[in-house]
């Protein structure tokens, strides 16, 4: 369906920054115009531009995170933990903030289902940059460190049923 509804891949690759900040390539199945993330690395409401039609219902669903599943399987990410980020926004982590390098990154955490609307948010932005930057992120960072903290094996299955709940509501 990638492939009918537009040229390039099927699979977007990305590099990340894992644990102990150690970069990887992220899979994902592509759901942007080939090229796209060159204009920039957020995705910035439902009606972004960059996004294919298929795209737009496999990121409403979040099929597009299915790839990640090979992530796992190799060991760059476990099911469950902090999202990795890219080394731009890394980089403007603080001490206390690059705890999250210290564990697996992971395909959903407390952050993602919190922010399982961050497009919107972003998209209601006068400067989404600026609003990723100063509110989002540390946001989600907080949520992070709060995994962090607190992980068990049951936390772990509570944020998997709670993130399938999301993404079916």
């Amino acid at each position: 369906m990638i492939k009918l509804d537009s040229s390039g891949r099927v699979f977007f690759m990305q590099i990340r920054v894992g644990r102990y900040a150690k970069m990887f390539k992220i899979m994902k199945f592509r759901t942007m115009r080939t090229g796209s993330d060159k204009s920039g690395l957020l995705t910035v409401g439902n009606k972004d531009t960059r996004i294919t039609k298929i795209g737009y219902y496999l990121r409403k669903y979040k099929f597009d995170e299915l790839p990640q599943l090979f992530n796992v399987f190799i060991g760059d990410m476990s099911i469950v933990g902090p999202r990795p980020e890219v080394q731009k926004y890394v980089d403007l982590y603080t001490a206390e903030q690059r705890k999250v390098l210290t564990v697996k990154p992971g395909i959903t955490d407390y952050a993602s289902i919190e922010y399982s609307n961050e497009n919107e948010i972003l998209g209601r932005a006068q400067d989404p940059e600026k609003e990723y930057i100063e509110r989002v992120m540390p946001d989600k960072l907080k949520l992070n460190m709060k995994y962090i903290e607190t992980h068990t094996i049951f936390i772990d299955i509570k944020l998997i049923v709670l993130t399938i709940i999301k993404i079916i509501k």
